[in-house]
């Protein structure tokens, strides 16, 4: 939304291509707290801020889903929709963010949606009542083991390691919380479930000692990281071991023209605050690109 909002203000013509409702991982997030001027905003509210905002300046908003984004000879690109429509621009700002690592256990993809879920917000409210588990350590599974507290009568916090990775803030949430029971260096091998198809109970090892056990639980939120979605570009790009891409100061990747925002880049933190100042410098850097393009074609 950003960077669909200062390309705007730069008269340049834009389109956001959006795959759902603008806002991206605002809309999975509940309540912000940590976005200044907001002490406290839904996710929901901010996302739709944004894309009014954006909308003012003169972004073209589209329900679109893109395959792929590949150069052209001629130095242009060609981002192609799932429903076939091609876009041609001399310039792309990809923000494709990320889709949740798996598990890639047994139960896991039979049972998602029947007590297996990747969004808290999202699913929690179905889950009142029950005993949760959450499978993670970082921000998120922290953040959303306290959100889900809400809800479920328990929810245990179940993490492969002995310390989290998440900000001490974050953590000070969990350990104070009374409903969250931390289960540490353990790691879940299976999801069962009952007669019904839904889940009741999880398989556990512990990493270190190798002892095998049952929990009995009806939800299971996995938030063990994000693989970047920067598949949908087909030239080759540089990026790291985990696939989230390399850019300059400018947002620019490897590929000249091509720039990339927000959680799809390598950086040290990935927050609403620093997508937001990804957008603002790449879109900004766009512009100076078409404008030195263009003045190298009338020379």
């Amino acid at each position: 939304m950003t960077a669909g909002l200062y390309a705007g203000r730069a008269m340049l013509k834009t389109v956001v291509l959006e795959r759902g409702a603008p806002g991206g991982e605002l809309l999975n997030t509940e309540m912000i707290e940590d976005y200044p001027g907001f002490e406290r905003v839904e996710g929901w509210d901010l996302a739709q801020k944004f894309a009014e905002h954006a909308n003012k300046f003169g972004a073209n908003i589209q329900n679109a889903n893109v395959e792929t984004v590949r150069r052209l000879p001629d130095g242009t690109f060609e981002t192609r929709t799932d429903n076939g429509d091609l876009y041609h621009s001399p310039t792309v700002i990809v923000t494709a963010g990320g889709t949740p690592i798996k598990l890639n256990v047994p139960g896991e993809a039979e049972y998602a949606g029947k007590g297996v879920s990747y969004c808290a917000v999202c699913d929690g409210a179905f889950f009142k009542g029950h005993v949760l588990a959450v499978v993670g350590g970082g921000d998120a599974a922290c953040e959303e083991a306290d959100y889900l507290t809400r809800y479920g009568t328990k929810v245990y916090l179940i993490h492969r390691r002995d310390e989290f990775r998440a900000s001490k803030i974050v953590q000070k949430r969990v350990f104070e919380n009374p409903k969250i029971e931390v289960i540490w260096n353990t790691v879940v091998d299976e999801i069962h479930a009952d007669e019904q198809g839904l889940v009741d109970r999880l398989a556990l090892r512990n990493v270190v000692t190798g002892v095998e056990s049952t929990l009995a639980a009806t939800g299971i939120f996995v938030f063990v990281g994000f693989k970047p979605n920067t598949g949908i570009i087909t030239d080759h790009v540089e990026h790291d071991a985990t696939g989230y891409l390399n850019t300059d100061w400018n947002m620019q990747t490897s590929i000249p023209g091509l720039f990339a925002a927000g959680d799809v880049r390598v950086q040290l933190t990935r927050q609403v605050t620093t997508a937001v100042g990804d957008a603002t410098t790449a879109a900004v850097a766009a512009e100076k690109y078409l404008t030195a393009l263009r003045k190298d074609k009338t020379r």
